[in-house]
């Protein structure tokens, strides 16, 4: 397995903008996301006349980043979008939170005029090898697992994406890193052209964002769009426990890194009583010791694997992969235990957003759990959730907008309660336990109706643990 150091360049009919001179060019920004306002400043700063259109009025918004805006020069457009701005554009960069099929983009995509995001618009000037990780569940640990450990082989990083840092910041700069490791959403997948990272990592993928996408089968072509325009000299890591990608084998040529929970012919890395076996890019077995590995559960181990195969895929010494797996702590509202009152754990895993991710949660503990789930309805069917409930789950809460449709789907297999807000949600929760067991947050659903984003919802939920903890004292 040899690694080439440099990403292919791919240009097809919709790439021409790339190495552009942006100078002089009407760039339209839609969304005043993390990634719209980098986006929009960094194409300020490459001459660009550039407009934002965003539909929420300005009193919803970050003052202190709209004044910011207009002093370089940025035109807003605010409490909606007019059609007539989108076709006067020269480029179009849509923030990943905005639906594609808008009137206004639908309008400008059909007068030809280019539309992409954030993550292709800075991939087109990026000069730095780039590792690139999607899938349902897992991204941000892996992306933070695989830059620590980059780190730790001595490499300069830059870690960004959908974790929280966009592109744009890093290709504005003087783009000093050994590698860039991003995190990928399929709605960043949805806007790329030409994106061609050196590695790709699809971690898994099952039914979610529903509300968005026709059916999951368009879903699915959505995350492996991150390796379309990958060829010879680059790696894509696959999850070999996954069906669908079991099945993928790309056409342009890649070289294809497996791994799973289990040995099997063709595995890059698979489990060996507890430990991590895998290959070192000289074909060399390695052992990973798990002991000091904190995180629960087999999808953790199966993520630890898919960042352990990137890096040694980027010739990182084990030994220094080994110090990272010793020292890893998680990122915050992952499967986080917050408190015990009474003998009853409380654990903050606000990220599973979607089903398969709160199945997961719920399979990584052996005590029985009283579930604490809802929120906004993603479009998927809660009856996997219900099964996966069955002699785990003793019983639940449910709130915000899918409460009555988890209430309805689980019917009266378990005991559960409606809940009006979070404080409401952890009493009840705490009255369905007793002590050993464990109250987990785990919605199955997104935040957006309740909270602003899922690290609000998990923060209002270990203050309300905690107010329980100082009343039960």
């Amino acid at each position: 397995m040899s690694v080439v150091k440099k990403e292919r360049r791919i240009d097809n009919n919709q790439g021409t903008l790339r190495d552009m001179d942006l100078s002089g060019r009407k760039a339209l920004v839609v969304g005043l996301g993390e990634s719209g306002l980098a986006a929009a400043r960094w194409l300020a700063q490459q001459g660009s006349h550039v407009t934002v259109s965003e539909r929420q009025a300005g009193s919803d918004l970050d003052k202190d980043a709209l004044a910011d805006l207009l002093r370089s020069g940025i035109k807003l457009e605010l409490g909606g979008h007019n059609v007539k701005t989108f076709t006067e554009a020269d480029l179009i960069v849509v923030s990943p939170g905005v639906p594609l099929d808008i009137e206004p983009l639908s309008v400008a995509r059909e007068r030809g005029i280019s539309i992409i995001g954030e993550m292709e618009l800075a991939s087109r000037y990026l000069k730095t090898p780039s590792v690139a990780v999607t899938g349902t569940n897992g991204k941000s640990t892996v992306v933070r697992l695989i830059g620590d450990m980059l780190l730790k082989g001595g490499k300069s990083v830059f870690v960004g994406g959908n974790i929280g840092r966009p592109l744009t910041r890093y290709i504005g700069g003087e783009q000093r890193a050994d590698y860039v490791v991003l995190e990928i959403s399929s709605f960043q997948l949805d806007t790329t052209q030409t994106f061609s990272p050196l590695v790709a990592v699809i971690l898994n993928v099952s039914p979610d964002h529903l509300d968005r996408y026709v059916d999951y089968d368009s879903y699915a072509r959505s995350k492996q769009r991150i390796c379309a325009n990958q060829g010879p000299g680059q790696i894509l890591i696959l999850n070999d426990d996954d069906p669908l990608l079991s099945r993928l084998q790309p056409k342009n040529g890649p070289t294809v890194l497996r791994y799973g929970l289990r040995d099997r012919p063709g595995l890059y890395a698979f489990l060996d009583h507890g430990q991590i076996r895998a290959k070192t890019p000289g074909e060399q077995m390695i052992t990973l010791d798990l002991d000091r590995f904190t995180l629960p559960g087999d999808h953790n181990k199966a993520n630890l694997m898919a960042a352990a195969v990137a890096s040694l895929a980027l010739e990182i010494f084990p030994s220094a992969i080994q110090e990272v797996i010793d020292r890893f702590e998680g990122l915050p509202h992952r499967t986080e235990l917050v408190e015990t009152v009474g003998g009853v754990a409380f654990y903050d895993d606000s990220k599973a957003t979607n089903i398969d991710a709160t199945i997961k949660s719920i399979a990584s503990f052996s005590k029985p759990v009283v579930l604490i789930a809802g929120g906004r309805h993603k479009g998927s069917d809660f009856t996997p959730l219900v099964g996966a409930a069955s002699g785990r789950v003793k019983g639940a809460v449910f709130l915000g907008e899918a409460g009555c449709l988890l209430g309805e789907a689980f019917g009266n297999r378990i005991s559960w309660s409606k809940a009006t807000n979070m404080t409401d949600a952890v009493s009840l929760a705490f009255g369905k336990a007793q002590k050993g067991d464990v109250v987990l947050l785990a919605p199955a659903c997104s935040s957006f109706d309740m909270f602003r984003d899922f690290k609000h919802r998990g923060a209002v939920f270990r203050e309300a643990v905690r107010r329980l903890k100082n009343g039960a004292s």
